[in-house]
């Protein structure tokens, strides 16, 4: 089974960075799609930004100039670069990866991380 751990998140003031991180374990030979979602109280879940194994991103619109995500395939682990942060902005971040193919099989379903909490202040 994949286990997605996130690091990064914390306490920032605004227009402040952070960089989150997001690693996947097991023996992983490929993960199509791997991204970010954010939950603010209140609110759905909703993705913030993903990029494909090929390195194509797209991002939501709120953010577009601010984030940037990457990916390091060889470690099968994704970043997010938070610039210009607001306190809109504030959330608990979650990791997600689709489409892993690894020694066991192919899981076509999304994995989800335990979440990072990130938290911007005015």
């Amino acid at each position: 089974q994949v286990q997605l751990v996130e690091s990064g998140g914390g306490l920032v003031q605004a227009g402040g960075s952070l960089r989150l991180s997001c690693a996947a374990s097991g023996i992983i030979f490929r993960i199509n799609a791997m991204g970010w979602y954010r939950q603010a109280p209140g609110k759905q879940r909703e993705l913030v930004a993903a990029m494909t194994s090929g390195g194509s991103a797209n991002y939501v619109d709120s953010v577009k100039g601010r984030f940037t995500i990457s990916r390091d395939n060889a470690k099968n682990t994704v970043y997010l670069q938070m610039n210009g942060l607001k306190p809109e902005d504030t959330a608990v971040y979650y990791c997600n990866a689709n489409g892993i193919a690894t020694i066991s099989g192919f899981y076509s379903g999304a994995s989800w991380g335990q979440g990072t909490q990130v938290t911007v202040s005015s």
